[in-house]
């Protein structure tokens, strides 16, 4: 371990010191690569946020993989169906570790405006799937939320948050 004075004097000189665990948590923070499906409406917003309105390149997302093989955050975009739900899981289950998820918009939270007394079709939450990461509410969450949920991912890697949370007044 360097002691503080040491590590200042360092800095000074234009060298920093790492652990091996924080290098690879800023390389997953700076390069995660969302798998590219869509199961409902918000699949429309998810893709959205990839354009250059929003902009997701600049958080290193930029391109959706066409292979679970290739992803590492998988974004659940909407209704699951019970129909769908194998297929959903075999996505994930196909995925490297480590992995995480997101799941975008109320109907991938918890099966949103499609939950009644006696419905059988749809999954109510994909977090009866697999482990879910992060959870961003809204029926469309818009893509300004899909940043934030990418925000709040990168700061559960690395414990440190990239921007100032924005506080309503």
């Amino acid at each position: 371990m360097i002691d503080e004075g040491l590590k200042s004097e360092l800095r000074k000189q234009g060298v920093f010191t790492t652990s091996l665990e924080e290098l690879y948590n800023w390389g997953r923070k700076n390069s995660v690569w969302p798998l590219g499906f869509g199961l409902a409406c918000c699949a429309i917003e998810m893709i959205a946020t990839s354009m250059a309105r929003w902009d997701l390149a600049r958080f290193g997302a930029e391109v959706f993989r066409p292979s679970p093989r290739q992803a590492d955050v998988m974004i659940v975009a909407g209704t699951i169906n019970k129909k769908m739900a194998d297929a959903v899981k075999t996505l994930y289950d196909q995925m490297p570790e480590p992995k995480w998820v997101i799941a975008m918009g109320n109907c991938a939270i918890s099966g949103g405006p499609f939950v009644f007394p006696g419905q059988y079709a749809v999954v109510e939450g994909v977090d009866k799937l697999f482990p879910v990461d992060v959870f961003i509410p809204g029926c469309p969450p818009r893509p300004e939320a899909l940043i934030e949920g990418l925000l709040k991912l990168e700061e559960k890697l690395t414990g440190k948050r990239r921007w100032p949370v924005v506080k309503a007044e």
